[in-house]
């Protein structure tokens, strides 16, 4: 591993194991999907080991598979509503912490848990970091509708493109089983309104921008040295 990747990998396990410090005894997590949450994972195992008492609910078979390989109790949505916290990662933060999620492709289950929070942490390493967010922007979408829901978001002004599975033909099927477009955008100047237009399109289950989350969120931006933490209350009057 050169030494950039190893400069990755730290800031990554840093940001995850401050994630799982914040979590108190007694509460019900919400577990993302994600290289960075699986290091807050790991670190919660060692807690559980030690005496701390938790369940989680998480947003993919994935995260799912990772919680039982490290102890920890599952529970669903259906017995626990509302989440004491839920962490996860995210491929873009804005100024505004405003999110682009889903290159996991577990948005919509990330979003259900994230909406169930009382607080939601999100994980980070710096190159995430952006002053404004741009690039792909994945949606979950019904089979039935592909073909009219990709010309929808083309007349958005995107470059819609079906995500093709990796060691498998076709394209990636989500847990819900559906497909993933990836949007391909340049910078994004409305958000939130961007956010409503996806939601409105028939066939589209979720959108990968979160920005209704803002004033209940905390990001932890992983370095070797020292994470950053920066609250809603910092940037949001």
């Amino acid at each position: 591993m050169d030494d950039s990747a190893e400069a990755l990998t730290a800031a990554k396990r840093a940001a995850g194991y401050q994630a799982a410090d914040m979590v108190e005894d007694g509460m019900v997590l919400g577990l993302g999907t994600g290289s960075t949450v699986f290091y807050a994972l790991k670190r919660l195992s060692t807690r559980i080991s030690e005496g701390l008492r938790i369940s989680g609910v998480p947003t993919s078979y994935q995260t799912a598979r990772r919680a039982h390989e490290y102890g920890i109790p599952l529970t669903t949505l259906d017995a626990e509503p509302v989440i004491d916290l839920a962490m996860d990662g995210a491929d873009q933060v804005d100024v505004q912490l405003r999110l682009i999620k889903g290159r996991g492709a577990a948005l919509t289950r990330e979003k259900c848990v994230a909406a169930a929070a009382l607080r939601f942490v999100v994980v980070v390493d710096e190159q995430k970091m952006v002053p404004v967010l741009s690039g792909l922007v994945p949606v979950e979408v019904i089979p039935f509708a592909i073909r009219p829901v990709m010309t929808r978001l083309q007349d958005l002004g995107c470059i819609p493109h079906l995500r093709d599975g990796i060691k498998k033909d076709g394209p990636v099927i989500t847990d819900n089983g559906n497909f993933i477009v990836d949007c391909e955008f340049g910078e994004i100047g409305n958000p939130e309104e961007l956010e409503d237009l996806f939601a409105a399109i028939p066939g589209v289950v979720e959108s990968g921008l979160f920005c209704s989350f803002t004033r209940k969120t905390t990001v932890i931006v992983g370095n070797q040295k020292k994470c950053k933490i920066i609250n809603s209350a910092d940037i949001i009057p």
